[in-house]
């Protein structure tokens, strides 16, 4: 089970100055110590009442498969719109791997028009989360992918 022992949500500061940022970093850095050195036990918990519990875990796998055949369709949508774009490359990989993420094949140069100019956000090495893709960005996706791929080799 992916549960991410419940830390959601992001912190930003903004600070003046160096000086006052480096001195909130290290009192963020004394807060947050002790979360990393003793993780919260509620996903082991809930994790335990699931397998222990037949209709809990049957419907937990029913919601599994659900999600998987998602990211999978996910992965066909996205394969089927470069393909009928004509964009170059060979994109099977795309359709090949299994998970929540994909390796692009795009490198660090695309990736970056892809964030400046198309607002997808992915790791420079071109991995991106397939489970964030829906039946109505997936074309955004494809048509940006098109052209950085047709721009920049």
């Amino acid at each position: 089970m992916g549960l991410y022992g419940e830390r959601v949500g992001a912190l930003s500061i903004v600070s003046k100055s160096a000086d006052v940022s480096s001195r909130v970093e290290s009192q963020l850095k004394l807060v947050i110590r002790p979360m990393y050195s003793s993780p919260p036990i509620h996903g082991a918990s809930i994790v335990a009442a699931i397998l222990k519990d037949r209709d809990l875990y049957n419907d937990w796998t029913i919601e599994l498969k659900a999600m998987a055949d998602r990211i999978i369709n996910m992965r066909q949508q996205l394969f089927d719109a470069l393909r009928a774009r004509g964009t170059p490359g060979d994109w099977s990989h795309i359709i090949k791997q299994i998970g929540m993420f994909t390796f692009t094949g795009l490198n660090p140069e695309q990736v970056s028009i892809l964030t400046k100019e198309y607002h997808i956000y992915l790791t420079s090495d071109g991995r991106i989360s397939m489970a964030g893709l829906s039946s109505k960005t997936v074309p955004h996706l494809a048509d940006a992918i098109h052209a950085v791929v047709t721009r920049v080799a």
